[in-house]
C-alpha cells in the first residue's frame, strides 16, 4: 500500500492535486507503502512456503516465459484526466513499463481489456479492507488466481487519503479470492501528475507484492531474515529520493538496494530485481497462483 507524503495528501484533500503534488519533496517521516503483514502471519506464511520450496521439482516447471493477463479497471469521477479518466495511451505506456521492468523475470504481461466505471464513492474512498474496496472488487474483478486485476482510483478522501497504491499477496487468494489484485492512484501511471512518482513504478512495486515479494527493508533493523531473499543487501529502513551510496547496515555486505523496485525510492531511481527475488517470484506464483510455462 503506497503512501504519498503528508503535504501531498493534504493537497489531495483540498482538491489541488496536480500542482501541489508536483512541487512536493518526499518527507522521510511518512511511509510510501503500507502493504504490510503481521509477524505472526509472516512466520506462518514463510514456514509453509519453505515446505513447498523443499520440493526441488518446482524449478523445472518454471523454465521459459509465463504470460499473465492484465485487466485494467478505470474508476473515475468525471471524464477529464483530472477526474481519473485515464486514456488508452497511458494504459499502453504503463504496460510497456511493466513488461520492461519484469523483463528478466520471464513474466510477460498481456493487456486483455479495460473497463471504465463512474463511481465517485469508489474513486474517492477506496482503502485496504474497507467497504468501498469490497464493493468495487465484487463488481469489477474478473478471472482467477492467474489474472492480474489493476484498479485505478483517486484516493481523495477518508482512510485512503494519501495512498499511492496497495496490493494483496498471492497467499491471500485462497481465503478471499474476490479481493485479489492491485489498486493504484491514477496519476502514478506514466505521464501522470504525481512527479516524482509518475513513471509507472507504483504499479511495478505493487505487482511485486502481488507476486509474493516483501519490501527490501522488511522487518526493519539489520538482523533477522529481512525480505527472505539472500541477495538483497540488508536495509534497516526505506530509502527516499535516490540516496546514492546509502548504507543503513554498515556491518552487513553491500550498500542499500535503493535501485530495487521493492524499496521506496522515487520512480526514476528504481530499476532492478535481484536474481533471488526472481527465484522467489517464480516459486510464489507456482505455489499460490498455479502459473507455469505456457
Amino acid at each position: 500500500m503506497l503512501l504519498i507524503p503528508f503535504a501531498a495528501a493534504a493537497a489531495l484533500l483540498f482538491g489541488t492535486l496536480s500542482g501541489a503534488i508536483e512541487s512536493q519533496t518526499l518527507a522521510k517521516d511518512f511511509r510510501r507503502c503500507g502493504t504490510l503483514i503481521s509477524q505472526s502471519k509472516l512466520d506462518d506464511v514463510e514456514r509453509k512456503f519453505n515446505d513447498f520450496r523443499l520440493d526441488s521439482s518446482f524449478e523445472a516447471k518454471l523454465a521459459g516465459s509465463i504470460h499473465i493477463d492484465v485487466h485494467f479497471h478505470i474508476v473515475y469521477e468525471n471524464t477529464t484526466l483530472e477526474g481519473g479518466y485515464i486514456p488508452d495511451q497511458q494504459i499502453k505506456d504503463q504496460m510497456d513499463v511493466l513488461n520492461a521492468d519484469y523483463g528478466l523475470t520471464g513474466l510477460r504481461w498481456r493487456h486483455t481489456n479495460t473497463t471504465r466505471t463512474k463511481n465517485i464513492e469508489w474513486y474517492d474512498r477506496v482503502a485496504p479492507h474497507n467497504e468501498h474496496e469490497n464493493n468495487m472488487k465484487l463488481a469489477l474483478k474478473t478471472g482467477d488466481a492467474t489474472t492480474l486485476n489493476v484498479y485505478s482510483v483517486g484516493f481523495r478522501a477518508g482512510e485512503g487519503t494519501g495512498l499511492l497504491g496497495f496490493s494483496t499477496f498471492p497467499w491471500d487468494y485462497n481465503n478471499n479470492s474476490s479481493m485479489d489484485g492491485v489498486v493504484v492512484l491514477y496519476s502514478s501511471l506514466p505521464g501522470g501528475t504525481l512527479a516524482p512518482y509518475n513513471k509507472g513504478r507504483t504499479l511495478t512495486h505493487e505487482v511485486g507484492h502481488w507476486l509474493g515479494l516483501y519490501h527490501t527493508f522488511q522487518g526493519g533493523g539489520c538482523g533477522g531474515n529481512g525480505d527472505f531473499v539472500s541477495d538483497t543487501p540488508a536495509e534497516s529502513s526505506p530509502a527516499y529520493g535516490c540516496p546514492t551510496k546509502r548504507d543503513s547496515c554498515p556491518d552487513d555486505p553491500g550498500l542499500d538496494p535503493i535501485h530495487n523496485f521493492m524499496d521506496y525510492s522515487e520512480d526514476a531511481c528504481m530499476r532492478e530485481f535481484t536474481k533471488g527475488q526472481i527465484s522467489r517470484i517464480k516459486a510464489q506464483i507456482s505455489a499460490y497462483r498455479g502459473l507455469r510455462k505456457y
